[in-house]
Formats: structure tokens, sequence, C-alpha cells
């Protein structure tokens, strides 16, 4: 899409609970609400006229629906689920981008000088997501927040007039969109209402200089979007080539785990890379090729500059839908590329609390001070990184307010390092867990710090997996010149089999007796 290029927006409703029943079997004419944390972020249709509402806690919605059905939140099975919609939309008009699971964007001028205007293309659409099993709503207009609110109305906004479409809507449909809003925005909502502004088009009337000396970073994006003008201007400069990441995967894989595990490290590589430009990604081109030379490329476009964590996700949603579709690749994945489509100033990425500065950060570093005079100063500990070989070693936990001296220089080199990616959660009580090979033999490591033979299974206390590959081992040897030396340390990963849904690999560390779990990869 280009900065002047019409904007078709294609709206599954309620997709987060559609994919839920699916999985789960549940029936068409059974109330449905998926729940995080206890709290509903999505419902059907049936449940929301029985009085069920997005961030309800799961007893009052029972309350309001006794026969409602409750699923967690997963996004891997959404974005898994939503593969299927897309293809069909990119197939009826190519240059798809996805906004997230339920919610793709694309340009509507191509799509309207080949089925001859908006309408028909729009109807085009509406019955190729239909042929793929799903509901879907169109909307068409200038710039993308306004075309994603005129497909929840199932409206065409015609050119220019998009500010006064948005004008008598009311000012929470500017927080409706997860995609297109940050999470403060519902606060920001609040107090626009608390002061009168209950339109859209009273929020606009607002001169900018006004909103940008008044409100945040968030209030100026929420203002554009009431203005009906782009979200933000297009990219002044192509990104560098240098910019895109390439893993080659060896063994090449053919199962969601082991794709979402090199996805990850790809995210690594590519943020790495971003960093060191000084720049951060709002568009991002994830592509797969296989070994029978078939590529697959999808786009996810974000609001805001994706932070490592948010493209790990992208990356695994799209690996998992590619891979568990029903027109899956022929051959399993050789290569993965991570291409920045767009890329914008790093300063506009905003760190929250251990990053940057803003209102935000000072709140809650206001709020640590207070906790440090309760409970003392070492109550309160910023974790800095630091240099060593294991990943507990490169933390240095410091209390808030001391000088961020790591206990060890990270730059310099640490032989035996553990490699990226770091795992997600770290196990600092270490349980004892017990490697075996396929022969249900203990695996122990050598003087020379090799196994003696293949891991297989993996026991850890009264679960037990089969292990779909490994890697390692890295020795650590460490006061070799001393008289007492430290015991050496090895570790290795392993990845777990499809029945572990919630780790899907394991940091494992030896001690010269036993195998521990240091940490683990969810």
């Amino acid at each position: 899409m280009t900065g002047r290029d019409r904007v078709l927006a294609v709206w599954c409703p309620d997709w987060p609970a559609v994919a839920a029943a699916a999985v789960a079997g549940v029936a068409a004419d059974r109330p449905v609400a998926v729940l995080r944390g206890n709290r509903v972020v999505a419902c059907s249709a049936i449940a929301r006229a029985d009085g069920v509402r997005r961030g309800m806690r799961r007893r009052d919605a029972q309350g309001c629906c006794p026969e409602l059905v409750v699923v967690p939140d997963d996004p891997d099975r959404d974005g898994r689920l939503f593969e299927p919609v897309v293809e069909v939309v990119d197939a009826t008009v190519p240059g798809v981008e996805v906004l997230r699971p339920g919610l793709v964007v694309l340009g509507a001028r191509g799509a309207a000088r080949y089925f001859g205007s908006e309408e028909a293309a729009a109807e085009q659409l509406i019955d190729a997501v239909a042929a793929a099993g799903a509901e879907a709503q169109i909307g068409i207009a200038d710039a993308v927040s306004t075309a994603v609110i005129a497909a929840r109305r199932g409206a065409i906004v015609a050119p220019g007039a998009g500010a006064r479409y948005l004008a008598t809507l009311p000012v929470a449909e500017l927080a409706s969109e997860p995609s297109l809003a940050a999470p403060e925005r519902a606060e920001l909502v609040d107090l626009l209402r608390r002061l009168g502004l209950r339109r859209i088009g009273d929020f606009a009337r607002l001169a900018p200089a006004e909103v940008a000396s008044r409100f945040g970073a968030d209030a100026v994006l929420a203002h554009r979007t009431a203005r009906a003008l782009p979200e933000r201007p297009p990219s002044a400069r192509p990104p560098a080539p240098e910019l895109t990441v390439e893993l080659a995967c060896d063994p090449p894989v053919d199962r969601v785990d082991a794709a979402a595990f090199a996805g990850r490290q790809l995210a690594t590589n590519l943020h790495a890379a971003l960093t060191a430009a000084g720049m951060a990604c709002t568009r991002l081109a994830v592509t797969a090729r296989t070994e029978a030379g078939e590529e697959l490329t999808r786009i996810w476009r974000c609001a805001r500059p994706l932070t490592p964590a948010d493209t790990a996700d992208r990356v695994r949603w799209q690996l998992d839908g590619w891979l568990t579709h029903r027109a899956r690749p022929t051959a399993p994945i050789v290569t993965l590329t991570l291409e920045p489509v767009e890329v914008i100033a790093a300063g506009a990425l905003q760190l929250g609390l251990w990053g940057g500065e803003g209102e935000e950060t000072e709140r809650a570093r206001r709020a640590l001070v207070r906790v440090q005079g309760l409970l003392g100063g070492e109550a309160v500990r910023i974790g800095v990184l630091s240099g060593g070989r294991g990943p507990a070693e490169r933390i240095t936990t410091i209390a808030l307010g001391d000088e961020l001296t790591p206990a060890a220089d990270p730059t310099h080199p640490w032989p035996g390092r553990l490699p990226e990616p770091a795992p997600t959660l770290l196990l600092l009580h270490r349980p004892v867990v017990h490697l075996t090979d396929a022969d249900g033999l203990a695996v122990l490591v050598t003087d020379r710090g090799l196994l003696t033979a293949d891991p297989a299974h993996l026991r850890w206390g009264r679960k037990e997996w089969a292990l779909l590959g490994w890697a390692g081992p890295w020795a650590v040897v460490e006061r070799w010149w001393s008289a007492d030396p430290a015991v050496p340390a090895v570790r290795v990963q392993v990845q777990l089999d499809a029945a572990a849904t919630e780790i899907r690999a394991v940091l494992l560390v030896y001690d010269a007796t036993d195998w521990h779990a240091e940490g683990v990869y969810e």
C-alpha cells in the first residue's frame, strides 16, 4: 500500500471466540467467552446478547449467562486457524497485511479496478471468506484506522470523508481495536469522557499542539486517528538490505515447536540488527523456504514498533498457521527470513518502565520508591546485563537508586557462553531431572565434556517427554589454574515433543553428579 492508496479492511468479528469454539467443537448456537487472567477478552455475539462484555470477571460473565462456555486465551490457536482466511483473501486480492488474527488490511485501488468498484470488491471478499468457513465485514477508507473502524459497521467511506464519518461516533471507538491502540488508550478515552469530549469529532476539533502539550504520545496518535489521518507518516527511506536476517534450519523443520524455536532466535537477531542501526520495525515480512523450493511470505503490519517479543509472537503464529494448514508445505522448511518492510527511528519505540522516559515510567518509579520506603532499600532491585556464561550469571540485580554497574563486563569474551536465545524463565532452585537415551540408560558427561549417548527422553518429577532434538553440549571449565578449581558445568538444550503444551524446550546443566533444569523456553 502506498501513502495515497485507499485501504480495505477485512474484519472477522469475535475471532478469538470463533477459533476457540472451532477447536473445542462447540455448537454455533452456544455462547462462548475467551478469558485471560480471569477476565473476558472476547465473546461471541450470542454471549453479548446475554450481557457478557469484555473486561468482565469470569464469575460475573457466568452470572449473566449460566450456559456460557469458557475457554482460555490462546493467540497461537487464533493465528493458526486464521491462516486459511488470510490465504483466501490474498488469493482474491494480493498484497494482504495482517494486523492480528481476525483482521487484515490491503490496498483497495487494485481490487476496485479489477472487480469494477469498491463495492464489488467487498462483495467478492465476503464471499471468499465465507467459502473458508468464516464471517467477515469490510470497511474501506483513506486511512488504516478509519477503514478498521468502518469495517465494524460494514461501511465504505467516501474519499476525503473520513473525518466527517468518524465525527459522530463515540470516542470509545478510538480504543476498540487493540492492534491499533496502546493499552493505555482506555485511560485516555475515560479522561476524554470526563472532560466532556464524548464524540470523536469533539476530540478531533482540538488543536494538535494542545493535544501534544496536555496528553501523552499515544494521545497524539489517537488524535490523528480522530482526524482520519494516517497513523504515522510514510517511511522516508526504504530499509537497508543488511537489516534482513536469515536462518538456515539444520536439520530442516516440519514441526511447529521446532520452527517457533528457530523463529525466536531469528527475532533476536533481527532486533540486534535494528538496534545497531537505531531503527524500529513497523511492518514485517516473514518468509519460509522449503526443501522443495516453495516460498511462503506474509506481511504483518503493526500500529506500534515491534518489540522482540512481538516479533517472536508473529513469527510463531505465522509458522503455526503454515505448518498446520491443510495446504501445508510439501517439504520441511530449510530457511527462515525476516525482512523489515517499513522502519522508523528507534526513538518511537516506547520501552516502558525499564527503558526510555515518560509519565508512566515516572509514576512507576515513584511507586517503587514508596515500596522501598516501606520494606527497605534492598526490597526493589533492577536486573542489569552482566558478563557470564550461564543465563543466571548474566543478570546482576541492583537496588533501585544505586549505580547500574554489572558484576562482570558483558563485552568481554566468555568462552563456553550459552548462545541466544536465552530461556524465557530461569529456575533458581534448579530441580533435578533425569536424561536418558533411547534404551533408557542415563546420559552422563565424560571428562572431556561430551555426552555418553544421544538424549532421547527427559523425566522431570512425574512427567516424562520424548525429545524432538537437542543442542550442545556447552562445557564451562573455570578456575582450572587454581588449586581448588570450580566444578565443571555442561549445558544442553533439549526440545520436548508435542505433548508439552506449555514448555517448548528446557535448558539443562550437569554438575558432575546430576542433571538440573536451569531454564525453560515457553
